[in-house]
């Protein structure tokens, strides 16, 4: 639930790049670019074109990280759930029911915290907002995955 908030395309790619295994210099050799051709496209200097979707999810992919859907996602008022593998154990089970509960628990701390002096500001309903929807994201994997680890095998 420290998954930092991210309002822009831009932010994306500078939470993927940096966040990527080695760091930027690794992101730009993964893409089979240069690294000072990775930070033009990451801030849009030099007339060069940013990466694009496949590019970041190339690197998302690799790190277990979800920064650009999310992003989109929150676009619409959405919130962005990844489909359960085919095979969850009860393990599993128990680790997203978990996370859930965790994530329940971050906001209701947020919100707990927010009424401290009475009234919610435009940055704290941001940051509420922001990990409800990780809330309802992480509900919403729970149950798709009890549906797939129960579902009767035709």
């Amino acid at each position: 639930m420290k998954k930092p908030i991210l309002d822009s395309r831009r932010a994306v790619m500078i939470a993927v790049a940096n966040g990527y295994q080695g760091g930027r210099e690794c992101a730009a050799a993964r893409l089979g670019i240069p690294l000072k051709r990775l930070e033009n496209q990451i801030y849009g200097t030099a007339g060069v074109k940013p990466l694009d979707d496949t590019e970041i999810s190339v690197l998302e992919r690799e790190e277990g990280t979800t920064h650009l859907p999310d992003y989109i996602c929150a676009l619409y008022g959405g919130v962005f759930v990844p489909l359960p593998d085919a095979e969850v154990t009860h393990a599993d089970l128990y680790d997203l029911s978990f996370a859930t509960s965790t994530a329940r628990g971050t906001v209701d701390l947020l919100i707990r915290k927010a009424l401290a002096d009475g009234e919610i500001d435009e940055v704290e309903a941001a940051e509420i907002r922001a990990v409800h929807a990780k809330h309802l994201a992480a509900r919403h994997a729970e149950v798709d995955a009890v549906i797939v680890a129960h579902q009767r095998q035709a």
